[in-house]
């Protein structure tokens, strides 16, 4: 019984520091552009690791 009068508002805190984490990327405008993210992630521009002359 002495845990859950720890574990409650610890588990109060935690959710009140993760919603107001969410509302702040919100404001800051973490998820504006998902399209550019979507199409970044396509149409990479990155080589491959190996390279194809040795083989």
């Amino acid at each position: 019984m002495t845990a859950l009068m720890w574990l409650i508002p610890l588990a109060m805190l935690l959710g009140v520091v993760g919603v107001s984490a969410f509302f702040w990327t919100v404001k800051t405008g973490q998820y504006e552009d998902t399209k550019g993210d979507a199409s970044r992630f396509l149409y990479s521009e990155d080589r491959p690791i190996v390279d194809e002359d040795s083989f």
